[in-house]
């Protein structure tokens, strides 16, 4: 039997009911994101995005200063420090109730971001491999912690990565990291399979066909699909090319128990997160 699946997040003091999945935005403030079109440099245009994500109905802006793509190249943590808070200080500066999240596995770039910038969710695509100090901070600060597997690192993460089950694998190693918050206080945690960090695109479809096995550890799941290669090789396309694609695996993600969509296109994420739920009431009633 599973446990009960936590329904409710404490970000900054809002309570974010997850009954209802979520949508977070992408704004990404770096030069060589994978899609051209996430990249947002000067303060108009991060501005001007984030206006915009909220209009169409994000409930997280996700802000990142450091490029996660397979070969990614390795920045200084103060260029990514000088990318990231700026332009989350920009975003709750102007928007003073959004709730944000700071994309990084850096500690130190979390806790200014969270104590002197107005972030509210630590979004860690290492897990906390990426810097030992992360699951101290996180648990010091006290915010929700999104803990996402990745395989490697972004620079060899693509190298032929090889599991002997990728959900049991996945999961145990969930396992570990959530036993180690839990037993150091930390209550609010978002796990994300991390699809595209270290897997095949056989192994993406997979985690994505069986996300129902994570309900396993009660606790929400976030899916980051948006524009992935996954998406756009299979259907031998670009990424620009690939919203339609996106939307239909959200949705698939969606009627396989994803708590949050984290996406470039969030009015199209904001329609599927509608349309499932029609259909999901609709096959309720009697």
């Amino acid at each position: 039997m599973y446990p009960e699946k936590v329904r409710y997040i404490n970000a900054g003091g809002k309570l974010v009911d997850l009954a209802t999945p979520r949508v977070m935005g992408i704004i990404n403030v770096t030069p060589d994101s994978f899609y051209a079109s996430s990249r947002y440099c000067t303060d108009k245009e991060i501005l001007n995005k984030a206006k915009q994500m909220l209009e169409d109905g994000a409930d997280i802006i996700d802000i990142g200063g450091y490029s996660s793509r397979p070969g990614a190249k390795d920045i200084s943590t103060e260029e990514e420090s000088a990318r990231v808070l700026k332009a989350i200080k920009l975003v709750t500066g102007e928007f003073s109730d959004a709730i944000i999240s700071v994309d990084t596995f850096r500690a130190d770039i979390a806790k200014e971001a969270v104590i002197g910038c107005g972030a509210s969710i630590i979004n860690d695509i290492s897990g906390g491999e990426g810097d030992s100090m992360m699951f101290s901070t996180v648990v010091d600060l006290n915010v929700p912690y999104i803990l996402m597997h990745m395989k490697g690192d972004p620079r060899t993460m693509q190298n032929k990565p090889v599991y002997d089950d990728i959900v049991a694998d996945i999961l145990k190693w969930f396992g570990d990291r959530i036993f180690k918050l839990n037993s150091a206080g930390l209550k609010d945690i978002i796990i994300d399979p991390g699809l595209g960090f270290g897997k095949t695109i056989e192994h993406n479809f997979e985690l994505l066909i069986r996300l129902g096995d994570f309900s396993i550890t009660g606790l929400p799941v976030l899916v980051g699909i948006s524009r992935k290669s996954m998406i756009w090789k299979t259907l031998n396309i670009s990424a620009d090319e690939a919203l339609n694609g996106t939307s239909v695996l959200n949705s698939v993600a969606l009627l396989q128990g994803a708590d949050i969509l984290r996406v470039h296109d969030v009015k199209e994420a904001v329609e599927a997160v509608k349309l499932i739920g029609r259909v999901r009431n609709s096959g309720t009633k009697k």
